[in-house]
């Protein structure tokens, strides 16, 4: 979190510097900036949908912001000894570099650290590449459950991560557990779930 608030506060000090503090000329600050929140909300009409509803909506500000700030101040410095309408030219690219190339990725998912899985949103899913690697075949147990240790959902029956009405043996030198079944089940997004011999992923 503390990555998370630093970018967006420094985002927003860099802009502060630009608009109040910079020797640039006064039209040149502001038409920036305007850039800046133009390019960036026509942007976020065109995110593919895991990006924007990641992190409750919230993600592509998250990291637009400091994305947007740094690639500003390397224009910026990089720029300094360009004539007037060459800088003008390449700020101007900048800014739409800097918010154009989120509408060319997806994002697979996150850490619990916010580290997110980047790719090209025409690139394979991991669910499609799943699919390609087992040729769309049922997922089916190779062994029968039990009647009764069904696990129809998340968490289970009652949503509470236990199987009821099941006694197990706790000496397990004596009885070790043995694995029933083994089935890779691809991507999901919350966990799998098991109906008499069938394995499901959500």
């Amino acid at each position: 979190m503390t990555g998370v608030f630093a970018g967006i506060l420094g985002g927003l000090a860099i802009v502060i510097w630009w608009a109040f503090f910079s020797r640039a000329e006064v039209s040149e600050r502001w038409v920036a900036i305007l850039l800046m929140i133009v390019s960036l909300f026509v942007a976020s009409r065109l995110l593919h949908i895991s990006i924007a509803t990641a992190n409750m909506g919230l993600m592509f500000i998250i990291f637009s912001v400091p994305v947007m700030s740094l690639a500003f101040v390397a224009w910026a410095v990089a720029s300094r000894r360009l004539s007037t309408g060459l800088r003008r030219k390449t700020m101007i690219a900048t800014i739409l570099m800097a918010s154009g190339f989120w509408t060319l990725l997806r994002t697979e998912g996150m850490s619990s650290d916010l580290h997110f899985d980047f790719a090209f949103r025409w690139s394979p899913t991991r669910e499609e590449r799943f699919l390609t690697q087992t040729n769309n075949e049922k997922m089916t147990l190779t062994a029968s459950s039990q009647k009764g240790a069904e696990w129809p959902g998340f968490r289970g029956a009652n949503r509470d991560g236990i199987i009821h009405g099941l006694r197990l043996k706790t000496d397990w030198k004596a009885s070790p557990p043995v694995e029933l079944w083994r089935r890779p089940v691809g991507p999901g997004c919350s966990s799998f779930a098991v109906s008499g011999n069938f394995l499901y992923t959500q």
